[in-house]
């Protein structure tokens, strides 16, 4: 049998205070280290207790670190030890074996106890680290965090991202996302949380998209809550989806082109388009042309069926595929005179009454209304961007926003409810046709009434509605929205708009933009507050703008030829859109404007073939007779 080892005198009595002093280290060090990674995992509340384990926690393993050290050396040295239940040592193996019962131990190794100190060490790192934790205010609360990013990543979920600085104190450890629809300003009552995650300064949550689903989250926005007193407190401003590309099954943004010359087509002469050398046409489509109650292409969406008119909408497709086959991207103008009576949710309560206006306000103050616009946006951005009916780029929502009671009708009220009532319904129609077509444009309108104090007339200056919608689409989510612009003379049949007049300057409070003062807009739409998701300047077209042959079929000319150099120019201009191919009988009616290229009875115009060559190598012989009417070579 063979023997232990012993040893007796002063090297058992070292060789026991070693043992006693490696243990107790050991298990302090384990039991931080494992303490401490419970505490890190399940985030415990920062309270007067727990601060003070951690800190005394701390300073066991730093103060301890050169004891270890010294312990380690010696049990380095000494490969055993037999120490009795006392702690008093053996003088030789007859009274050890009569005195004591026989223990033996053996040391921890070197790897064992610089494993231990390091955990420990890095634990004790990390809670250093840790967020400090930050007493909430009425001041601090309703911002305490922020939403940087709202995505859609694999196509099918979304990532809300939060930060902040520090930990938020409240009744547990967890930050909870809520929902806030479209049309709502605050968590409701009765809302429950969408999801959890325990409390970090850097975090973010993962969720269902539900596309198409009546549980879809592509038109909602996302804020942050925490529990303070038993109740849900936001903690972080709402902000919607920034990228509804993200879950487009097509991307279709246009063909190339070499002029951004384009025209508002005479349905009945599209064969001459070629030969006016088009790369662009604008087409409206009035909801009352396409919607049904019953039958026709139905259309399931958010959990609704939907009703389109399949004659309407099969005339849609043949315009759209053969103006594609001529080499014509389109851009499609949606605007809302469906019937109140058939369809009220899609215009907005305050509109359904009081006004023979031609349009009215999108509704998106409610949930019929929500899932009626976006309906609409997804079947027709889904029909028109690759499936095979015609294909579309560009999508404006509505006509001259600014003009409220022409074009955009809801009772007056002050501009910023009046705008954000729209920008609402912009937003809803902007993740619905981006959700389908990665690449198309959506952009709004505004007429040239930039600073004119319009609001006595019961309409919103441009300037005014630019700005309140940039901002609020700002602060809820930037989105790469375009603007539409229609600097027509003032008044509209003004044609030689280059002649001195009060309406026009070159400076930003100017009561009008023409095509006199047209980099008085594109400059303000380079500012930074006003560029898009990538800092670059939006898209800009001008969907409007043409001049009247009533004071002469020259002069209509020489304003078109002006205005389409000045235009090109200006390098911020992506499409104009001249109004129009033929003149409109109830236009000359009402207003008086022939802005034709031709008569109702066909007859070429001087403008015709000015329009056709403008942007070819025949340039200068078809404008050169403009120069003596404008005053100025071109």
């Amino acid at each position: 049998m063979k023997k232990k080892k012993m040893h007796s005198g002063l090297k058992a009595r070292k060789n026991r205070r070693l043992v006693i002093l490696s243990s107790i280290v050991a298990g302090l060090a384990t039991a931080f280290v494992i303490g401490s990674g419970i505490y890190l995992i399940f985030g415990a509340e920062s309270t007067e207790d727990s601060s003070s384990f951690l800190d005394s926690t701390q300073e066991v393993v730093l103060n301890d670190s050169a004891a270890i050290d010294e312990t380690r050396e010696q049990a380095i040295e000494t490969p055993g030890v037999i120490v009795d239940e006392s702690g008093a040592g053996a003088s030789g193996s007859e009274g050890l074996l009569e005195s004591v019962q026989k223990i033996e131990t053996q040391y921890l190794s070197d790897e064992v106890i610089s494993t231990i100190v390091s955990g420990g060490k890095s634990v004790s790192k990390a809670l250093g680290l840790r967020p400090a934790t930050v007493e909430m205010t009425a001041e601090n609360r309703s911002t305490f965090a922020s939403i940087d990013n709202c995505l859609i990543v694999d196509s099918s979920k979304v990532q809300v991202s939060v930060t902040s600085d520090g930990i938020p104190k409240s009744d547990d450890k967890y930050y909870y996302l809520f929902e806030e629809k479209t049309y709502e300003d605050s968590i409701s009552e009765d809302a429950e949380p969408l999801a959890k995650i325990y409390k970090g300064d850097d975090t973010s949550f993962t969720i269902n998209l539900n596309k198409g689903d009546s549980s879809s989250k592509l038109f909602s926005k996302f804020t942050v809550a925490v529990k303070l007193d038993g109740e849900y407190v936001s903690i972080a401003h709402p902000k919607y989806i920034t990228n509804p590309e993200g879950c487009a099954g097509y991307s279709y943004g246009g063909m190339s082109h070499k002029s951004i010359k384009g025209i508002l087509p005479d349905p009945l002469r599209i064969g001459e388009l070629p030969d006016l050398g088009v790369s662009y046409c604008t087409y409206n489509i009035p909801l009352s042309h396409i919607l049904t109650t019953s039958g026709g292409i139905s259309y399931t969406y958010g959990g609704v069926t939907y009703h389109f008119k399949q004659g309407a909408i099969e005339t849609y497709d043949y315009l759209f595929k053969r103006l594609n086959s001529m080499g014509i991207d389109v851009a499609a103008i949606v605007l809302n005179d469906a019937s109140t009576a058939a369809f009220p949710e899609i215009t907005h309560p305050d509109a359904r009454h009081g006004s023979t206006a031609p349009y009215y306000m999108f509704n998106a103050v409610n949930d019929g209304g929500v899932k009626a616009c976006a309906a609409i946006g997804s079947f027709l951005a889904n029909r028109y961007s690759g499936s095979g009916h015609g294909n579309v780029s560009m999508w404006i929502i509505a006509n001259e926003v600014n003009a409220r009671r022409e074009y955009n009708y809801m009772p007056f009220v002050d501009v910023d409810t009046y705008t954000t009532a729209f920008v609402r319904a912009f937003r809803v129609f902007y993740n619905a046709i981006k959700s389908q077509n990665s690449a198309a444009k959506v952009y709004f309108s505004i007429d040239q009434r930039w600073t004119y104090n319009t609001q006595k007339t019961g309409d919103y200056d441009a300037k005014d509605v630019l700005d309140i919608f940039t901002s609020s689409i700002s602060e809820y989510g930037n989105i790469d929205w375009g603007l539409a612009a229609h600097p027509y003379s003032f008044p509209n049949e003004n044609t030689p708009f280059w002649k001195p007049t009060k309406y026009t300057n070159h400076t930003v409070s100017t009561p009008v933009i023409s095509m006199d003062n047209l980099e008085v807009l594109t400059d303000y739409m380079q500012r930074d507050e006003m560029r898009d998701t990538s800092g670059n300047v939006r898209s800009i077209i001008l969907s409007e703008i043409g001049y009247s042959s009533t004071s002469g079929e020259t002069m209509q000319a020489a304003a078109f030829a002006y205005a389409y150099t000045k235009m090109e120019k200006n390098g911020y201009i992506d499409a104009l859109m001249l109004s129009r191919q033929t003149d409109a009988s109830d236009e000359i009616a009402a207003l008086g404007l022939a802005l034709g290229l031709q008569t109702t009875g066909g007859h070429h115009k001087y403008i015709y073939n000015v329009f056709k060559y403008i942007d070819t190598d025949k340039r200068n012989e078809v404008v050169s007779f403009a120069y003596d009417i404008v005053g100025t070579k071109f």
